[in-house]
């Protein structure tokens, strides 16, 4: 799937609160890429980095998927085409979620 052009829905913009935790909030957007359906029988979560403002849809590259050891699904995320990001910058901008969980961030082709 690295490499993959997608277009994910937003759900949770940036600046946005998560609607059953109150107190997470987004400091990057968030959503999901229809037509693909994860292991928890939604459609596939995603993390869109790069974008510094809210929008409601965005299409891009996925250039890493997280896998959760302690969960059932995986999250990709998906940046610009022309923007690459390192595993450390990865992992500190979806830390906000991704610290209650036991992953790994993959990112081979």
């Amino acid at each position: 799937m690295i490499g993959t052009i997608v277009k994910v829905i937003v759900d949770r913009p940036l600046g946005s609160y998560h609607p059953e935790h109150k107190d997470l909030y987004y400091p990057i957007n968030y959503g999901y890429v229809e037509g693909y359906i994860a292991p928890d029988g939604e459609e596939q979560d995603a993390y869109i980095l790069g974008v510094n403002k809210a929008v409601k849809e965005f299409t891009g590259k996925i250039i890493a998927i997280i896998h959760r050891y302690d969960d059932v699904e995986e999250k990709w995320v998906v940046a610009p085409v022309e923007l690459n990001f390192s595993e450390e910058e990865i992992l500190k901008q979806v830390y906000f979620q991704e610290q209650y969980f036991k992953s790994e961030i993959r990112m081979y082709l």
